[in-house]
């Protein structure tokens, strides 16, 4: 018989970012707190999604070159 996984956070598990999700559900969304406490984790995550994923980085001024070239009448 095997043993039971410990009950709890893991020691290498992240806390749930609850300042960030009450700010931006709050603040941009104008939830109610009776609101936001009353949407399931995935309702949650759906709101929260858009905002959290990462943004691609600036283009290089090589690569901004480039796309100068390719369409000079950016210019």
């Amino acid at each position: 018989m095997s043993a039971a996984a410990p009950a709890g956070p893991q020691p290498d598990a992240a806390a749930f970012p609850w300042d960030e999700a009450m700010a931006l559900c709050f603040g941009t969304f104008r939830l109610s707190p009776r609101d936001f406490w009353a949407l399931t984790p995935r309702e949650l995550a759906a709101l929260v999604a858009p905002f959290s994923r990462t943004r691609a980085a600036a283009p290089s001024r090589e690569r901004l070159d480039q796309l100068l070239a390719l369409y000079p009448d950016w210019r």
